[in-house]
This record gives C-alpha cells, structure tokens and sequence, in this order.
C-alpha cells in the first residue's frame, strides 16, 4: 500500500494524480502523510500493516518484569490504546486535505521518516502524543531537528503536564509546528522554546474512536455505566459508586479496572448512561480544568455523559451548556443522583444528537486533522 504512494512505486495511472486510500484526488488540494510516532512500534511501517498485526506483537518483550500478570495485562491494554491512534490516523478525513496512507514507526524508525522518498507535493507530518517523545530519550531534541531539517512538520498532541514533566519537552519545542496541550499556563521555560510559528492551542484529550466507529443503540438498557479506573478509585468515588448501588440497584454496573479493552468498547453502547470520572490527578492548578477521554468515549457510543464538574469549568462545561453532558457539583451525592435520572429520562432524539456531536467533532482524528489544515 505505502509503495504505490511513493515516487518509485507502480504508479501508472495515478502518476499525474495521487494517492489516498482508494480515492484518486486532483492536484491542488494539500496531500498529507502523516507518520504516527508509537513507542510500541519499531521500525518504519505501513499503518495499516501495523494494526492488523497489533493482536500478535510481544508484550512481554517491552515490559521490565515478563513474569508479572498485571503488569502484562496493563501493557497490552496500552499496547491496544496507542494502537487504536494508529488506526483512527491511517483513516482520518478531511474536506480540504488528501491523506495518503499513513506510516507509523517507534524510535528506530525515526530516521527513516526523514529519508523515505516522498511522492509529488507529499507534505510529510510526525504526530506524537502523551509523553511518548521521552522514548527517545536524550536524542529527542536532536531527532526532531532532523525531521523539521528534512522538511518534516511536527504535531505534538500533549497532556498530563507534559511540559513540566516530561523532561524533553523543552528539547523538542523548537521543532513543533502545531502544541495541543490541556496545561493552562504552560511551563514558562517551555513556552519561550517554542518557535514563533507554532499553534498553541489548548484543547483536552477526547476519544480515540474512529466517528461512528460504534454503531447507535437505538433500544439501551436503562441502566447507568461507571466507567472508570483503578487509578481513579479514591475513596470520593468509591463514597459515589456504594450511593448509586444502594439507589439504582441492578441499574448501576460499574467497571474500575485499569480501561476497558479497545475491543471491548464497542460493547458500552448497550447502557443508556455512562457515569464517567472527572480525572486522575486534575488537581493542580494548571490542570483544573482538564479531564479524561471517558465521557468523550461514551457520547461516541450513544450512551447520554454524566461527569462531575471541575473547579474552573473547562471543556465539559462547554459540552454541558450545550447539553452534551450532564454535570453535577463535586461531591454532592444527593445531585449525582439527580444527574444520573435526568440523563435516564433522555429521549431517543436527544441522545442522536449526543451521539452525532461527538462523533462528529470529538475524537482525536478530527481535532488532529483541523489543526494540520489551519497550520497552511
């Protein structure tokens, strides 16, 4: 696949025009590759290759303690996740860009990035995320002032406080042509590396969902879902989940492992309510306003988001005023329960709408490729 978008592959027809996917797109419009940087990669591939073979890579073989069940079980469901960024990227769409098929690559594979031959026009993105550029460890400065010296554009899509605690943030700043970042401020020293061009833009994580990945449920139960995780199981939500047990009874179902598996997701849209966390450690001052993606993964299924609210608002108070999400104060169980009924009485249209907005406009591969279009 990735040959036939290269200049020495078997062209033919499509010499005069280009590749993306299976369409063929008149010149004139930006032809974008994207190349997904996945520490759970290795080298340079094809993303599609690399998905379809994610079921067999060898956790065992990236993880410090083969021997430790748990650990093995975290790995693979982290494994899945950044996997499940290299498929939504090797398919986003977008109306006034042309996407050839994209590449994905862990840090052996970066070099290449830089000398794979392009195809005519071929504007050449490295998307990285989390704090996956520290798996480059000391060289990550110096790796991205090759790509950006080879022509190579940059799109770093951070959160947790990347810019105080990844330790190459201020190495690879210089280098960045687009910052999606959930800190408010960032971190000063950071902030001055970056290069005078770049878009700074505030925006919180979503779903890493394909839109209308998960197809909607015209029929849910009438039951509500506590989507969390061990890290978020503090004793305030443990206090939440014993109050809505003792109310909703066998309506309440709760699942607080570590995720919930990538395969597994699709399967949430058979509950009507998704009862989400706020977030893990959102609670310094330059994170106040952030969360996590699971309300976002739960309007992109159907069901109807139920989220606390944070101390300065942010994002999901947007979607709330909107009617997107439910909200209630912090801590008031007696309102969590008030919550948790309204979005039960939510009719069919009303969660259509719920449905169509989040697939429309919040998952990863759409904010991902509305800020390639707006850095021309």
């Amino acid at each position: 696949m990735l040959a036939s978008c290269v200049p020495n592959g078997p062209v033919l027809e499509r010499e005069l025009a280009f590749c993306a996917g299976d369409k063929v797109v008149p010149g004139g419009v930006r032809r974008v590759r994207i190349c997904y940087f996945n520490s759970w990669a290795r080298g340079l591939q094809d993303a599609g290759s690399y998905v379809a073979g994610i079921p067999s890579i060898p956790i065992a073989t990236f993880v410090t303690d083969s021997s430790d069940s748990g650990l093995l079980a975290k790995a693979r469901l982290d494994c899945d996740w950044y996997g499940e960024n290299t498929r939504v990227f090797s398919g986003m769409r977008h109306d006034n860009l042309a996407f050839l098929p994209a590449m994905v690559c862990g840090p052996s594979g970066v070099p290449d990035v830089a000398s794979l031959p392009r195809a005519e026009g071929e504007e050449r993105w490295f998307v990285t995320m989390a704090h996956q550029p520290q798996a480059l460890g000391p060289l990550a400065g110096k790796a991205f002032e090759l790509l950006a010296r080879k022509g190579v554009r940059h799109l770093y899509y951070a959160f947790d406080e990347a810019s105080r605690f990844m330790p190459c943030f201020n190495d690879i700043a210089p280098y960045l042509d687009v910052l999606v970042h959930d800190e408010e401020p960032l971190a000063e020293a950071g902030r001055a590396r970056l290069k005078a061009g770049c878009r700074s833009v505030r925006r919180s994580w979503v779903a890493n969902i394909a839109p209308y990945d998960v197809p909607f449920n015209e029929a849910p139960e009438e039951k509500i879902l506590f989507l969390g995780s061990q890290l978020g199981l503090t004793p305030h939500r443990e206090r939440q989940i014993a109050h809505l047990k003792s109310v909703f009874k066998d309506r309440f179902v709760a699942i607080h492992d570590h995720s919930v598996s990538v395969q597994g997701r699709s399967a949430l849209n058979r509950f009507k309510v998704g009862f989400c966390p706020e977030g893990r450690k959102f609670t310094t001052a330059t994170m106040a306003a952030s969360h996590t993606d699971r309300p976002f993964w739960c309007g992109c299924s159907g069901l109807v988001p139920v989220s606390e609210d944070s101390s300065r608002g942010g994002r999901l108070e947007e979607l709330h005023r909107e009617g997107l999400i439910v909200r209630y104060p912090k801590g008031d169980l007696k309102a969590l329960v008030e919550a948790c009924e309204k979005a039960l009485s939510t009719d069919d249209a009303a969660r259509r709408r719920i449905y169509d907005r989040f697939n429309e406009r919040e998952t990863v591969g759409t904010v991902v490729s509305e800020q390639i279009h707006a850095a021309a």
